[in-house]
């Protein structure tokens, strides 16, 4: 896989049935080593490494309904309530993050309703808030605190 413009992180990896697994620390098992996941696995470990969010307020590829659709967040983290606090989108480096991507999360937002949303390919990232149907870009994400 292509080095991001994240942190590295000590990462697992093994192969089954000929194909790469890397070990994902918050569904405590090995997943299929795509170029998204490198990405979803580098970011979750900034997360935890930098931003000080607690693994068990993770939840990976969750499940959710946009009207009649099913669709999966590649990474929700709560808040002390319960309550998605930061949605991030993660893409494969080589996807360029753009108009789609942003309609893509902003569809989950209407959903969810997390505070803090995020959009990332690995190589560039984007967080913002949206308050009041406006969007607010931020210079950096959001620290874990514990009023979270």
């Amino acid at each position: 896989m292509e080095s991001l413009n994240l942190p590295e992180f000590a990462y697992k990896v093994k192969q089954v049935n000929g194909k790469p697994h890397i070990f994902d620390i918050i569904r405590r098992k090995f997943v299929t080593l795509t170029p998204e996941e490198w990405v979803r696995q580098h970011f979750i470990h900034l997360l935890i490494t930098h931003y000080g969010y607690p693994k068990s307020l993770f939840a990976v590829e969750t499940g959710m309904h946009y009207h009649t659709l099913a669709k999966r967040t590649d990474i929700m983290v709560l808040a002390g309530n319960a309550l998605p606090f930061l949605l991030v989108e993660c893409k494969a480096p080589f996807v360029k993050i753009g108009e789609a991507t942003f309609a893509q999360i902003s569809r989950y937002h209407f959903t969810l309703q997390p505070q803090y949303l995020a959009v990332t390919n690995g190589m560039s990232h984007y967080c913002f808030k949206a308050v009041n149907g406006q969007i607010h870009f931020l210079d950096d994400f959001p620290f874990y605190r514990e009023e979270n």
